[in-house]
């Protein structure tokens, strides 16, 4: 048997239907981590699609509570293969909880827990995020086992139902199993390529970081021609406090904002990547850090962004000064940011501005922090190389997706190299009505997990070729 044969074997996966139909199944559970309804469709998931079909590939499974189960935060699935502890192991992850359904938002003849194909499209919550990617990496499992007998390596996985909600509980959980979880390295897939042409492997995110800005002036409304010109206005005040943060076009004016990890080696690494070419949108030229290109804007850089903001009443505006004004606030930053001076800076920014009368409120949920890993890492032109064999043509090699994932958790706590492989596309509606996979992308992602998982079982990084 030979790496062609995994390939075929991979291949065959999904051209007979089944991982059409086996991604029908698991969009079919609404598992919304948002909505506390759906806290038993979160435990149905992990105990009745993942764990039987693990199980079945020789993993020892085990479902755990969330640590922080006040939060409504959902179960883990801990499973591993253990071959010889002398092998190299992979960990891998999944999240099967996606966001809100959205249901009446969905164009017609769409509906977000059914799997709807479309052309060259699969429509339905999860496809993409995260149900096809996690479904695709134990797939190519499968058929590395189905020809070769053995795997010729351990696996251990790592299946939450809290990503959406921040991934509350899944860095005490590899704390607490630090030792049952160790590995050689983290492979994972989440997020988009950077073109659905083509593989992408990125080796960390940048983080998140949410707060709120709050103008709070008095307790009810004033009549704005009673009082126009004698009552400060907390929307105007807040408005002048937001636009100090950046210029004109949007590039960041708190010097502790402003990352210094943007490397000449970093700079190369980005230098040649496409921006924005499959997400539907044409990239401002005009916006944005002004003397970098867009790949190192989105992928070295910070971003400030004003996720919603209100005064008054929006629906049914009236001839008054609001008593108060509120904007929700993210930052998304690269590794070289001091996110514990991140809000102070932005304190002392705003008192010398005069804006002491904004509120600085952090949020209580997860903040997601920024990870990277050196491009030159041995595990890092490894994978490279099984893809681009497997591809015909070299990947994108990203140093950190611009969104964010719970990276740190593996590359942190467990102190992984971590390497996340995405099996989406920039236009695939992740987070929005009308969410889907492309079946071509699908059709790819089997035969290069396939590759790679043989490779891997024969001349993984620091082991001796067999």
């Amino acid at each position: 048997m030979t790496r062609n044969d995994a390939l075929t074997q991979a291949t065959e996966y999904f051209e007979s239907g089944r991982l059409q139909s086996d991604l029908a199944a698991l969009v079919a559970y609404r598992s919304e981590s948002q909505n506390p309804d759906q806290a038993p469709v979160l435990q149905q998931y992990l105990q009745e699609a993942m764990q039987p079909r693990l199980e079945a590939m020789g993993f020892a499974c085990s479902i755990h509570e969330n640590p922080h189960s006040q939060m409504h935060a959902g179960p883990f699935l801990l499973g591993t293969r253990i071959e010889d502890p002398a092998l190299p192991t992979v960990l891998t992850y999944g999240h099967g909880d996606v966001i809100w359904g959205q249901d009446s938002e969905w164009r017609d003849g769409l509906t977000p827990f059914e799997l709807i194909e479309v052309e060259d499209r699969l429509y339905g919550r999860g496809a993409a995020d995260n149900k096809v990617q996690h479904l695709i990496n134990i797939a190519a499992l499968e058929s590395v086992l189905a020809v070769r007998g053995t795997l010729g390596f351990n696996v251990k996985i790592v299946l939450e139902m809290g990503e959406e909600i921040g991934s509350p509980g899944l860095a005490d959980m590899m704390d607490r199993h630090r030792d049952t979880l160790a590995a050689d390295v983290l492979i994972a897939s989440d997020g988009p390529r950077l073109s659905a042409e083509t593989p992408t492997m990125f080796m960390g995110s940048r983080g998140g970081l949410g707060f709120d800005l709050v103008v709070d002036l008095r307790k009810s409304a004033h009549h704005s021609g009673n009082w126009g010109g004698l009552l400060a206005d907390p929307a105007i005040i807040l408005a002048q406090a937001l636009a100090s943060i950046t210029d004109a076009r949007g590039q960041l004016q708190i010097p502790e904002w402003r990352p210094t990890s943007l490397t000449p080696k970093i700079r190369a690494a980005l230098r040649d990547l496409p921006v924005g070419t499959d997400g539907g949108s044409t990239v401002d030229s005009d916006w944005g850090e002004e003397s970098l290109t867009p790949a190192e804007r989105a992928y070295g850089w910070n971003s400030f962004t004003i996720l919603a903001m209100k005064a008054g009443l929006p629906e049914a505006p009236v001839n008054a000064i609001a008593p108060m004004a509120w904007a929700r606030c993210q930052l998304r930053y690269v590794v070289g940011t001091d996110i514990e001076q991140t809000l102070p800076a932005l304190r002392r920014h705003l008192d010398a501005k005069g804006f002491d009368k904004v509120q600085i409120k952090p949020l209580d949920e997860a903040v997601f922090a920024a990870t990277r890993l050196d491009p030159d890492h041995p595990w890092v032109t490894y994978v490279q190389a099984s893809l681009q064999q497997t591809t015909g043509k070299p990947p994108h090699v990203l140093p950190n997706l611009a969104g964010s994932l719970p990276n740190d958790c593996f590359a942190e706590v467990l102190g992984l190299p971590t390497i996340w492989i995405p099996h989406s596309y920039l236009g695939c509606n992740q987070h929005a009505p009308d969410e889907h996979v492309l079946k071509s992308v699908c059709r790819e992602a089997m035969q290069v997990m396939a590759g790679l998982f043989w490779d891997i079982g024969i001349h993984a990084p620091g082991r001796a070729t067999t």
